[in-house]
């Protein structure tokens, strides 16, 4: 499962080795931190995301239901801090590249 949060984007699996966790991913350091900062975060520079942390799937439930319950805001895009310009602009490649997935799939 991939997760946009306007501060963080996370790539959530199964842990293959720990039943009732998961491996929350991410590629940007102190993504993880920011959406989990009770957890501690692994750095592995030859992986595929960078940084990693096994959490237990019911804090990350929890967590991602705080989160649901805490928008305010109208437009995601906006709420996207003007200081991270690099997330901002990453994020509307996806929001483009759905788009046009969008279009090509709806005619």
């Amino acid at each position: 499962m991939w997760i946009f949060l306007n501060d963080a984007y996370l790539s959530i699996v199964s842990h293959r080795d720990r039943e009732g966790e998961l491996l929350v991913r991410a590629r940007h350091s102190g993504d993880i931190e920011r959406a989990f900062p009770q957890v501690s975060v692994a750095e592995t520079p030859d992986a595929d995301y960078r940084f990693r942390a096994t959490i237990p799937k019911q804090l990350v439930a929890d967590t991602l239901a705080r989160k649901v319950l805490g928008i305010d805001y109208h437009n995601f895009k906006s709420s996207i801090s003007s200081e991270d310009g690099e997330r901002h602009e990453a994020y509307f490649d996806v929001w483009s590249d759905m788009r046009r997935f969008q279009e090509k799939t709806e005619g």
